[in-house]
């Protein structure tokens, strides 16, 4: 690692054209002690598609936003602390190669590299992140994490009712529980998950009923089994209107198409690159 650049001049430049090509919509990113280790373009599995990612990695953060102009301008910061990270690397395929899954409680979403040994590198190098950062809080590993939405290009069908046939005005829908692509018939129910939001989210029937009896069951032992209302943590059905897309999906279309427009993987183009 590179614990010698702490407090570095070099290092405080670094960090400050991150903050700089983010602009005003990002947040601040220069503490003391924090260290810029490495940046590079990953591919990022979306909701509607796969699309190019700038991402860089602090011994504390990993950062992430979308490319507007490379090493510009970037915008749709994301930070994500990494105690709360858990990596899983994933089966090679013919149509999907040198994945793996970036899990937190709150999100977890599938990258993707340009080759096997960028993956290695990017892997190891958020890894030694994770464990130098956790005996620093002393935090233990997280166990529980989000699941990760399924694309809504994997499936045509409902996956709960396996009924319900999507089309452009038979409109996609994910439970916030297992990720999984739901008719809204199938999602009519909210629930009240602490660790992703403070209000009631959109979950399918099969999970929602599972939800529902985990509550009933803590609340009784609780209350020693007395009798008791609807827990708070129930809502009324959802309607089709309020299934709010991340902001990444949110997104113009500025970048949809970018990776028709721009190849990134060429191979005289340094595709990351971890400082030393």
């Amino acid at each position: 690692m590179v614990d010698h650049l702490a407090n570095t001049e070099i290092n405080s430049q670094r960090i400050a054209d991150v903050e700089n090509c983010f602009g005003a919509s990002g947040q601040p990113l220069a503490l003391p002690g924090r260290v810029l280790l490495g940046e590079g373009v990953l591919t990022k599995e979306c909701r509607k598609k796969a699309k190019p990612r700038i991402f860089f990695l602090f011994n504390d953060i990993l950062v992430y936003g979308s490319i507007v102009l490379s090493k510009r301008k970037y915008r749709s910061q994301h930070i994500i602390p990494l105690e709360e990270v858990t990596l899983e690397p994933l089966p090679e395929t013919l149509q999907a190669k040198n994945r793996w899954m970036i899990k937190t409680a709150k999100k977890s979403f599938v990258v993707s590299a340009a080759s096997l040994t960028e993956r290695q590198e990017w892997i190891s190098h958020i890894e030694e992140c994770v464990r130098r950062q956790l005996l620093v809080t002393g935090r233990q590993p997280t166990t529980e994490h989000a699941a990760p939405w399924i694309p809504d290009k994997a499936t045509d069908i409902c996956m709960r009712c396996t009924q319900t046939r999507f089309s452009a005005l038979t409109r996609r829908h994910h439970c916030r529980q297992c990720g999984f692509v739901v008719c809204a018939e199938c999602s009519r129910e909210r629930f009240l998950l602490p660790r992703l939001s403070p209000k009631p989210l959109r979950v399918c029937s099969l999970c929602y009923r599972q939800l529902a009896a985990q509550k009933r069951k803590e609340e009784e032992e609780e209350q020693g089994g007395g009798p008791h209302g609807q827990p708070a943590h129930f809502a009324g059905a959802a309607s089709s209107g309020d299934d709010e897309d991340s902001d990444e999906d949110r997104e113009g279309s500025g970048d949809g198409d970018w990776s028709s427009r721009v190849h990134f993987y060429t191979s005289n183009v340094s595709w990351s690159s971890f400082h030393s």
